[in-house]
């Protein structure tokens, strides 16, 4: 519960730091993950607790330069570039864009990096992502940060 809070506390904060956070493109470690023969692009930076960051529409992982840059010093973070945006693989057919494909992205990121579960925290489309990972692999590979609001907490 400790980790959940300090997590918590520290994307808050991340968050509210905005454009006073220090630009982290050149101090990211670039790297590939493969996902049933696409190529998922990340952008890795810390050590610690492995979370995972996912994008929405119509971004890529450098949209979470900010949280990044207020997480690292506790954490290992990873911002993936889903499956058809920046650098990741754009496979042809609406079929290679299933949601279980882009779940399977995440947890082939999770493994390739040697971890066998991570905090997934998802953004719009990424949210939706993050849910549905919870929804498939939550037992096995992690725990699931929105932020965005769920319905519940929306209304």
């Amino acid at each position: 519960m400790k980790f959940n809070r300090k997590l918590a506390a520290l994307l808050a904060f991340a968050a509210a730091a905005g454009n006073a956070a220090a630009d982290i493109r050149d101090e990211v470690e670039h790297g590939y993950a493969d996902s049933d023969g696409v190529s998922i692009h990340y952008a890795s930076i810390g050590e610690g607790p492995l979370v995972v960051m996912i994008h929405g529409f119509p971004d890529f992982w450098y949209s979470w330069r900010h949280q990044m840059n207020g997480l690292r010093d506790d954490f290992q973070v990873v911002a993936i570039d889903q499956r058809g945006y920046n650098r990741s693989g754009a496979p042809d057919g609406q079929e290679n864009y299933d949601m279980n494909l882009l779940v399977g992205d995440v947890a082939a990121v999770i493994r390739h990096l040697g971890h066998n579960s991570a905090t997934i925290v998802g953004h719009d489309w990424g949210g939706a992502v993050a849910w549905q990972f919870a929804f498939s692999l939550l037992p096995r590979m992690g725990e699931v940060r929105s932020a965005q609001p769920t319905k519940s907490e929306a209304f």
